[in-house]
C-alpha cells in the first residue's frame, strides 16, 4: 500500500512563505510524475505545478515566478517552496503521484494540507 503525506501548511500573512513537503511510503519500485494541486472553496482543483522525475518541471501560470517545486528522489518527497503568497493563493494544497509498486503505474493523492493567505 502506498501512500502519500504531506506537511507544511498553514497561516500566513500576504507577502510571507511556505514550504509544503509530500513524502510517499510503501511498496514502491519507482515514482515518476509528481506534483501539487489545489482546491479554493468552490472552485474546481487545479494543477499548481508538477516535476518529472528527471526534473523537468511546468507551473500554472498564476504561481510562475513565485513557487518552486522540487523533489528528492532518494527520498520519494517533492516539495514546493510558496514564496510571495498571495490571498487568492488560499486553499487545500494535495500532492499527487505516479507510483509504480506493481505491474503496472498509478495515481495516488495525498490528504491535503491547508494553506491560508490573509490580507
Amino acid at each position: 500500500q502506498v501512500q502519500l503525506v504531506e506537511s507544511g501548511g498553514g497561516l500566513v500573512q500576504s507577502g510571507g512563505s511556505l514550504r509544503l513537503s509530500c513524502s510517499a511510503s510503501g511498496s514502491i519500485f519507482s515514482i515518476w510524475a509528481m506534483g501539487w494541486y489545489r482546491q479554493a472553496p468552490g472552485k474546481q482543483r487545479e494543477l499548481v505545478a508538477t516535476i518529472t522525475r528527471s526534473g523537468g518541471t511546468n507551473y500554472e501560470d498564476s504561481v510562475k515566478g513565485r513557487f518552486s517545486i522540487s523533489r528528492d528522489n532518494a527520498k520519494d518527497t517533492v516539495y514546493l517552496q510558496m514564496n510571495s503568497l498571495k490571498p487568492e493563493d488560499t486553499a487545500v494544497y494535495s500532492c499527487h503521484a505516479d507510483v509504480v509498486a506493481g505491474p503496472a503505474p498509478a495515481e495516488y493523492w495525498g490528504q491535503g494540507t491547508q494553506v491560508t493567505v490573509s490580507s
